[in-house]
């Protein structure tokens, strides 16, 4: 397949050739992102985004189910916002060996992983969003990939900065296993850099609560870029 698109077209700020296979040497070394969404919000039908909210960790059955199917001796990181240093405690507290204190050294927390903040729409009822838009919705998220809300971010900044911020993980950490506790947006963006997607495609995955994603960045030989998704979107327990 030719390496150029037609006149007009989208293109994904991470397609293949952007991605890279990494190192091609005579053995591959693969390095494991175990993605986990945060805990449950108690939101009242209002939009949050990037708004630094507790989340619900008193289902001790999902994080014994997490602390099951994680990783040990794994590399742990999170985002700057309160929920997901509450999940990732939770998950520890059920049975998984993990860093104390959370976020600190051994657990940074890094703001490029944040949610998108949807700026002034923060606070908002869908239904007010919706009637703020004159009822032009969208059907998976709260506005178009390249929309930048007022005061906020676009998707496209999100998959920028998260980008930025994996590689910023993947280059000291290769052929460790990474947990990584996030957000929604967040692991939409990670899977939009794997598989090279246009933005607006990232928007069609669902991502639930304390659900983990996995995806591999594998350095070797052979053709094809550098990123394998295992599973998406997999049930705690």
């Amino acid at each position: 397949m030719s390496g150029h698109s037609p006149p007009g077209a989208k293109v994904s700020p991470f397609g293949a050739g952007a991605i890279g296979a990494g190192d091609t040497a005579d053995v591959a070394t693969t390095t494991r992102f175990w993605w986990v969404r945060h805990a449950p919000v108690e939101h009242d039908g209002r939009i949050y985004g990037r708004k630094d909210m507790t989340c619900d960790c008193t289902d001790t059955a999902v994080f014994s189910g997490l602390a099951r199917q994680l990783p040990r001796d794994a590399v742990w990181v999170t985002s700057d916002l309160r929920r997901t240093h509450e999940t990732a405690r939770a998950i520890v507290r059920a049975g998984l060996p993990g860093p104390d204190p959370i976020p600190g050294p051994d657990a940074p927390a890094i703001p490029d992983l944040a949610e998108q903040s949807f700026g002034d729409w923060q606070g908002l009822t869908y239904e007010e969003l919706r009637l703020s838009r004159a009822g032009a919705f969208h059907r998976f998220w709260h506005a178009p990939a390249h929309e930048r809300a007022p005061g906020g971010e676009s998707f496209v900044d999100v998959m920028e900065r998260v980008a930025r911020a994996i590689h910023a993980v993947l280059e000291p950490n290769r052929g460790r296993d990474i947990i990584a506790v996030a957000h929604g947006g967040t692991i939409r963006a990670a899977l939009g850099l794997a598989l090279g997607l246009d933005p607006e495609a990232c928007l069609a995955f669902t991502m639930e609560n304390c659900s983990v994603t996995r995806i591999d960045h594998i350095d070797g030989p052979g053709m094809g870029h550098g990123w394998r998704v295992v599973t998406v979107n997999r049930p705690p327990r």
